[in-house]
């Protein structure tokens, strides 16, 4: 038999992965994507805001030149009654525009989170009034509100109440305006809570009902602890929405009667569009934002304090 001779061969060294070491004139300039997003937030938020800052240390009316009067428009504001009174009308109507609607929005999740025949469509309805703007909710509740012609006054008239003056009178002007507010943006609270109580665990409440808890009970020990996150989400909204609230209160008020219902973004608008007092509405401008800014901060923190504990 012939020997067979294997002669092995040197295994070929491993190939290092090539490697391409970027020069000067290939490093990639990934900054230049953001340029068109910094110009636009200069252009619209950064030199409005800085403008508005320069304005608010001048005497400015349309028709004549600015004239630099340092803080003299911050302390005369302080000394303006309507102003100190709109700032008043502004936290009257944000506390009620929150609370209200916060309220009774949770209670209706409460309902239509439980089961019972045409759900789905009495839901559906409830939620109808938030996809109409504020203009057009603000005309239809203006008719409503009619002394004379209103609808609300015809029904009160069936249950024997006499007509009321809603709008037209400056001890109820608010709370009507907060009744718009309520039937607007009802619906928008109860959407968070009610996706809030869809995703709740079964098994605190099988435990509950066996250690003999009623409804009450687990709603004030496991539903409401475990759905006041959402709750919070709920109220920085509503928060923000009615700080800012304008369109609503100017179709149907426009501040009036009187100044009953001046909040600080019609007092800023009259100020800057009806007297032409631009350098003073610009310091309105900047005690709003900080006023903004402070409460921001408060929502935030309490917002982080509703977290779940891990």
């Amino acid at each position: 038999m012939t020997a067979t001779t294997t002669i092995s061969q040197p295994l070929a060294p491993l190939q290092q992965p090539a490697t391409f070491t970027h020069s000067a004139d290939f490093t990639p300039r990934y900054w230049l994507f953001s340029v068109p997003a910094v110009v636009i937030v200069i252009g619209v938020i950064v030199f409005p805001w800085l403008f508005t800052l320069y304005m608010s240390g001048h005497d400015w009316k349309i028709g004549g030149g600015p004239e630099f009067v340092g803080l003299q428009n911050f302390a005369e504001l302080f000394r303006d009654a309507r102003f100190i009174e709109s700032m008043g009308h502004t936290a009257y109507f944000t506390i009620l525009a929150v609370v209200l609607p916060v309220f009774f929005g949770t209670a209706a999740a409460l309902v239509f989170h439980r089961e019972f025949p045409f759900r789905g469509v009495l839901r559906t309805i409830f939620v109808m009034p938030m996809m109409a703007t504020p203009v057009a909710v603000a005309l239809v509740w203006t008719m409503m509100f009619h002394p004379q012609l209103g609808v609300l006054n015809y029904l009160l008239s069936l249950v024997g109440i006499g007509p009321q003056n809603w709008v037209y009178d400056p001890n109820t002007v608010i709370p009507t305006l907060i009744l718009v507010e309520v039937w607007h943006w009802t619906p928008l609270v109860m959407l968070i809570v009610l996706g809030g109580l869809a995703g709740l665990p079964r098994e605190p409440y099988e435990s509950a009902l066996i250690d003999g808890a009623n409804s009450w009970h687990m709603f004030r020990h496991i539903t409401l602890p475990l759905v006041w996150p959402f709750i919070m989400v709920a109220i920085v909204i509503r928060s923000i929405d009615a700080l800012k609230a304008f369109d609503t209160i100017f179709v149907i008020t426009q501040g009036g009667p009187g100044t009953a219902s001046e909040t600080l973004n019609i007092f800023l608008y009259l100020q800057a569009f009806q007297f032409y007092k631009i350098g003073y509405a610009s310091a309105v401008v900047v005690i709003f934002f900080v006023i903004i800014i402070m409460l921001s901060l408060l929502l935030l923190y309490a917002r982080q304090k509703s977290k779940w504990n891990a």
